[in-house]
């Protein structure tokens, strides 16, 4: 075999052996990170071969231990499906989605009239399609449930019952006495506790505000649903509004701090809130020993947060972020998920998972003493997106003007 020969002979077995290396090891990724860059800290390792999914799940901060929790567990179970959770208050969630600020898979806002509100302003683009599904897995869908209330000092709360014919806390009641420059004493209150110190959130920042608005406006027209743009023209109306938000102490921009204000300062800052009830159950029973105890009181007529949850129609979304979402949001449905929502302080949205159970740790039997109840007063109907939209520009505009 002449030295040329050799060479080929030996090229070729040199080339083989490479092949065949390759061949065993699998395809190697070409990719290289560029210097400097800092690896992700939480990042959901595939324990087989296949490409990972990225969720962004947006959602409002009142449920923030719950989802956190579920997510834990989510991401050990599901390997191939990488969670980025953003908290944001419901209100600046829906304005950041309409200007592209904020792109996610899943948004899941505190309840339904803020997401209508979206649809209506984002169908204000002809050019855009709609950005919610109107049916199955991907259209909105509640995730936990909770309604309004009113917690309340227990001394005021038998005052406030009493002026109110002796059945729920009436808006007409609060806005009468909050108006009135001899403060508790027009209602049948003590001298000492000075004027009615009413609170809630922001409604221009925060979904609980919003729900107050809506709650007082339907009881001032003595409605539970209906409501409309006409209705919030009426100068009567404006005017009886805006005397009630004159009396209201402050407007914090997070139900949870305002709640905790409540707890921290006592009657001194407010006598009587309106908030969640998930952050009532949480709070309530901190109060005692403090300033005396608290009372969770159920208007006469409530608003569901019902915390929808809907995977985005966005062009921004893939077919494979698409069933990823849907994964996730099957889980967050899933029967032991829905009965950890208990612990902290919710209903589930499954209608299965019974509110009332043996174990000790269960808010609707521990603090039943502190108001906490199962049934819940009749429930308003959620307006249409351009009455909630009219609503908050006619806070803004009208109604706190002069504060």
């Amino acid at each position: 075999m002449t030295p040329r020969v050799l060479i080929v002979v030996g090229f070729i077995a040199a080339l083989g052996g490479v092949l065949y290396l390759t061949s065993e090891r699998g395809p190697r990724s070409t990719e290289v990170p560029e210097a400097g860059t800092p690896l992700p800290t939480s990042v959901s390792r595939p324990s087989r071969p296949g490409k990972v999914v990225d969720v962004t799940f947006l959602y409002s901060t009142e449920k923030k231990d719950w989802v956190e929790a579920a997510a834990r567990d989510f991401e050990r179970t599901h390997p191939s499906i990488r969670l980025t959770l953003v908290g944001r208050g419901s209100l600046e969630a829906a304005q950041a989605i309409l200007e592209g600020r904020e792109q996610p898979t899943v948004w899941s806002p505190a309840d339904s009239a803020v997401l209508r509100m979206l649809a209506s302003d984002w169908a204000t683009d002809a050019t855009r399609r709609p950005l919610f599904a109107e049916a199955g897995e991907q259209a909105p869908r509640p995730l936990v449930i909770t309604p309004l209330v009113f917690v309340v000092w227990a001394d005021r709360a038998e005052v406030l019952r009493k002026a109110s014919g002796g059945g729920a806390v009436s808006w007409k009641v609060l806005q009468k006495a909050v108006t009135s420059p001899r403060g508790w004493p027009a209602i049948g209150g003590k001298g000492e506790w000075g004027l009615v110190k009413l609170g809630h959130t922001d409604p221009t920042r925060s979904n609980s505000g919003l729900q107050a608005l809506l709650l007082a406006t339907l009881e001032y027209y003595g409605k539970r649903g209906g409501l409309t743009v006409e209705d919030l023209l009426d100068p009567g109306y404006q005017d009886w509004m805006k005397a009630l938000e004159r009396g209201v102490t402050r407007f914090e921009a997070s139900t949870g701090t305002f709640m905790a204000d409540m707890v921290r300062f006592g009657p001194s800052r407010y006598d009587i809130a309106v908030v969640y009830e998930n952050l009532a159950i949480a709070q309530v029973s901190q109060a005692q020993g403090r300033w005396g105890e608290l009372k969770v009181s159920y208007p006469a007529l409530t608003l569901w947060s019902d915390h929808p949850a809907a995977v985005l129609q966005g062009d921004w979304v893939t077919p494979a972020q698409k069933e990823a979402a849907l994964e996730w949001l099957r889980y967050l449905h899933s029967r032991p998920v829905q009965e950890r929502a208990l612990q902290f302080g919710f209903r589930p949205a499954d209608p299965a998972v019974p509110l009332k159970t043996e174990g000790p740790d269960n808010p609707f039997t521990r603090l039943a003493s502190h108001g906490v109840q199962v049934d819940v007063p009749p429930v308003a109907e959620v307006p249409e997106g351009p009455v909630v939209r009219d609503l908050l520009m006619l806070w803004s505009r009208v109604l706190t003007s002069g504060r």
